[in-house]
C-alpha cells in the first residue's frame, strides 16, 4: 500500500481548507473531495463531476466521531453492526442532522457516511481534522478514475490538487446500506 509524504498531505489539507477540490485514492477508485461545510467548494465539485445536487453525496472519515456533527444517532444494536463494519468499504445511510447542509443530502433526509480503511484517505481525514466529501472521480456516466493520471486526463477543469497514491484494489465501490434497517441498497 502507498505511503504518503507529509508534504503532499499538508498540500492537500491546505487545499481543502482554502475551499479547493482535491482527488485522492480510496478503496476502489479515486475520489473527488472538498470541505463538506463549504457550499461553494461542493458546488464546484458537483460542476466538475457534472452531478446534480439532488443526488446527495458521501462523507468519509478516519473515525466515526468525525461524523457526529452531520448525523443523528441510531439505536445501539444498529450502531454495533455499523461500527463493526468500519473501517472498510461499507457506506451507511444515517438520518441527517438538522445542521447538515442540503448540498450534502440532496433530496434525501439521510446522509451517506463511511469510515475509510484506505490509509491515504484516512490520513487525509485525520490531518484535515474531520470528514471530507467523497464521490468517485469521474464525470457523470463515465468510468471512475483508478489512477492519478486518469484523474488528470479525465477533467478539463479538474480538481485543484491530486493526492497521488494507489487505490486498495477493490473491484467495485463501497456497499451502501440503510443504517436503520440494515437493508442493502447498493451491492
Amino acid at each position: 500500500m502507498s505511503v504518503i509524504s507529509s508534504h503532499r498531505l499538508r498540500i492537500a489539507v491546505q487545499c481543502l481548507r482554502s475551499g479547493g477540490v482535491i482527488a485522492y485514492p480510496t478503496e476502489a477508485v479515486f475520489g473527488l473531495g472538498c470541505d463538506p461545510w463549504n457550499g461553494e467548494a461542493v458546488e464546484r465539485l458537483l460542476a466538475i463531476k457534472q452531478r446534480a445536487v439532488s443526488k446527495g453525496l458521501i462523507l468519509i472519515a478516519s473515525h466515526q466521531d468525525q461524523l457526529k456533527p452531520f448525523v443523528e444517532s441510531l439505536p445501539e444494536d444498529r450502531l454495533r453492526e455499523i461500527w463493526s463494519s468500519w473501517p472498510g468499504p461499507n457506506t451507511w445511510l444515517f438520518p441527517a442532522s438538522e445542521r447538515t447542509p442540503d448540498w450534502l443530502t440532496g433530496r434525501f433526509e439521510t446522509l451517506a457516511v463511511r469510515v475509510t480503511a484506505h490509509p491515504i484517505a484516512a490520513a487525509l481525514c485525520r490531518a484535515y481534522g474531520g470528514p471530507i466529501v467523497s464521490t468517485s472521480a469521474n464525470r457523470a456516466q463515465l468510468r471512475p478514475a483508478r489512477t492519478a493520471v486518469q484523474v488528470r486526463l479525465g477533467f478539463e477543469n479538474g480538481p485543484d490538487y491530486v493526492l497521488a497514491g494507489a487505490c486498495s484494489g477493490a473491484n467495485r465501490p463501497s456497499r451502501i446500506r440503510d443504517g436503520l434497517t440494515g437493508q442493502l441498497l447498493r451491492v
